[in-house]
């Protein structure tokens, strides 16, 4: 794919960018390096290859699934304000903190 200075300006307006002429002749430059790389890679016969997520084949050591902390929720619920009205209990219900309704 061929690009020309037109295109460049073109791309560069609508992405709202300012570029000078140097700067589009050196950004064509590159660009179409970039494509002929793409043209080359593209030229490779792939048939029968199959994808890699990867270039080295690397494994995920997995360490075991092993509880290591201890439930806290009661210890943690205890410091939830109270309920109000003059209550001393903790605005917890169910385990679920209550919190007062802000939507009708």
């Amino acid at each position: 794919m061929a690009l020309s200075i037109e295109d460049i300006k073109k791309i560069a307006h609508l992405a709202r960018i300012e570029v000078s002429e140097s700067e589009a002749t050196a950004t064509l430059s590159k660009l179409t390096g970039i494509l002929g790389l793409i043209e080359q890679m593209q030229a490779v016969d792939t048939t029968g290859i199959v994808p890699m997520s990867h270039a080295q084949e690397l494994h995920q050591r997995l360490r075991d699934d092993v509880v290591t902390k201890t439930n806290q929720r009661e210890a943690f619920q205890k410091n939830a304000p109270m309920l109000g009205n003059g209550s001393t209990q903790p605005a917890v219900a169910g385990g679920l903190y209550l919190v007062p309704k802000v939507i009708e």
